[in-house]
């Protein structure tokens, strides 16, 4: 995130508020991040739907493909997981079958279920945060 341009005092703010949060984060931390990033690209490639910016909205598509694919998919550990993780490991390869969907037709309807089905897998994972289970 550094050395990129960005558009104002506060954008940079933010970027540098999330460098330092990815930073300092336990590995549940991590995981809420990567579900609030991808819900986010997804958000912003439906406005861009919305608008027509197709090459925008390709983009935004590309980013949660990559944090569900390369992120919370490869975060899964298969062993100790057992069936939960298989079933999730092909849910989120679901999510990115639909995105690719959702880009190739500029279907927002599907961009709205993998959000539905990120948001509550979210909710779930938010649940358990053994940092809040200590306190």
């Amino acid at each position: 995130m550094f050395g990129k341009h960005t558009s104002s005092p506060a954008s940079a703010y933010a970027a540098l508020g999330r460098e330092s949060d990815i930073a300092t984060a336990s590995p549940h931390r991590l995981i809420v991040l990567l579900f609030e990033g991808a819900e986010t690209a997804i958000n912003i490639a439906k406005a861009h739907a919305e608008k027509g910016n197709i090459a925008e909205r390709g983009a935004s598509l590309s980013k949660a493909i990559d944090i569900i694919g390369n992120g919370l998919k490869v975060s899964l550990d298969m062993k100790q997981g057992g069936e939960l993780a298989v079933r999730l490991a092909a849910l989120y390869d679901y999510m990115i079958s639909r995105l690719l969907w959702a880009n190739m037709k500029n279907d927002v309807s599907a961009m709205q279920e993998v959000l539905s089905l990120l948001g509550e897998i979210h909710e779930a994972w938010s649940q358990i945060d053994p940092d809040k289970q200590k306190a």
